[in-house]
């Protein structure tokens, strides 16, 4: 396999692919959370901080700020807030899954969204699904 422009994390291309799947994805994160009709997404604040951060240097930067407080005040959304204990639940859960790609912070949604029996996560990657959610932004 040999890299391609864009192939690769650090590459503009690649992050330009992100930020534009992520300003996608908010778009639908949105609908979602309205066809979701109740408290059955649990957030969490860095979740939210990875979003403005990837969307820093693209033209969605505007509309960030409006986007997380619209999602904070939405009835559908619940913002989970960090912890100690949080954080030591998704270790525990990235160590004993040392076979997959899971990000430290997909190990906290995957806890978060346990705890509360929350089945269906409003994201598209393949990871939430090897958890066992499904995956609405697919």
């Amino acid at each position: 396999m040999g890299d391609t422009p864009g192939s690769h994390p650090g590459h503009k291309g690649h992050r330009q692919r992100i930020q534009d799947g992520i300003y996608l994805g908010a778009n639908r994160l949105s609908r979602q959370a309205a066809w979701l009709g109740r408290k059955q997404s649990a957030n969490q604040l860095l979740v939210l901080m990875e979003v403005a951060d990837a969307l820093a240097e693209s033209e969605a930067r505007g509309g960030v700020r409006d986007f997380i407080l619209q999602l904070r005040g939405s009835a559908a959304c619940e913002t989970a807030p960090a912890s100690r204990e949080l954080l030591d639940s998704a270790l525990d859960l990235y160590h004993q899954h040392g076979d997959k790609r899971w990000m430290l912070t997909d190990c906290v949604s995957f806890v978060i969204m346990r705890d509360r029996n929350v089945t269906v996560a409003l994201r598209g990657d393949r990871h939430f699904e090897q958890a066992g959610f499904t995956a609405l932004l697919k």
